[in-house]
């Protein structure tokens, strides 16, 4: 039996198709200190809550659908927010890649510091990490307070790290009208990912409501009330301002192999 690290999680899924390149396995931590107002799944919000599971355990199950995945797929690890048990991904991923495995980790950025010991931690979990899905709710600072109660000073310094080192990134950035829907702020965003070295692609994912009953389980007032989805015309719009066309590396990426 191998040594096998505790980390807490709220679901998994077993055959994703959205989170990261191919089939995926998803492994969704339990667990986040954002509070974003369009969030849908309020329900891995809660510290210390979700089910006890070991990486054996995690690895285990997910190894029952490999045959599935081909040669583009593997794990995601989501969330909540996947970076506040960094022990718990390390020790899975690594452990992952023994058995050729693409790993993802699919996070908003926010844990990120070069404080120790989280640091180091963060730097031997890249040794194990082919992509991220990162996810930059908002450009600006202040509206992206309001949006998540935090700040994104640290997010954009993250991007920025993994933009020096090399680390392949998927940007993902959710459109919600009368918060990010502005043309200013996605032509801010395009501004600051053009600056990065190391986007693959860059996806618009429109906001929805399919969470709403999730909030009112838990008795939380919906922020984003009477706020519909974007039009199609608006993530069409967001789509070029980002130039969402111009990231294709994840294509070519997947044409070499």
């Amino acid at each position: 039996m191998t040594e096998s690290v505790t980390g807490r999680i709220h679901s998994t899924e077993n055959l994703g198709t959205v989170d990261g390149p191919g089939v995926r396995f998803i492994v969704f931590m339990q667990g986040c200190k954002m509070r974003c107002q369009f969030c849908h799944n309020p329900d891995t919000w809660k510290i210390g809550g979700g089910r006890e599971v070991t990486t054996d355990e995690i690895l285990e199950e997910a190894l029952r659908y490999k045959s599935y995945w081909g040669e583009d797929g593997g794990i995601t690890i989501s969330g909540g927010e996947p970076l506040l048990q960094l022990d718990f991904i390390i020790d899975l991923f690594k452990k992952a890649k023994k058995h050729g495995i693409h790993t993802t980790v699919d996070t908003c950025g926010k844990p990120f510091t070069f404080d120790e010991p989280f640091f180091s931690k963060f730097n031997e979990m890249l040794k194990y990490t082919d992509l991220f899905l990162f996810d930059i709710k908002h450009i600006d600072q202040q509206g992206h307070k309001e949006l998540t109660m935090h700040t994104n000073d640290n997010i954009l310094e993250m991007a920025k790290y993994l933009s020096d080192i090399g680390q392949p990134v998927w940007i993902r950035h959710v459109l919600v009208p009368q918060r990010t829907d502005y043309d200013e702020y996605l032509i801010r965003l395009d501004n600051f990912i053009k600056e990065l070295k190391n986007v693959d692609k860059v996806e618009v994912l429109p906001y929805h409501t399919m969470g709403l009953f999730k909030w009112k389980d838990l008795g939380i007032d919906y922020p984003l009330k009477g706020i519909d989805p974007p039009t199609q015309e608006r993530v069409k719009n967001a789509q070029e301002l980002l130039h969402t066309a111009d990231y294709n590396k994840y294509k070519e990426k997947r044409a070499v192999k």
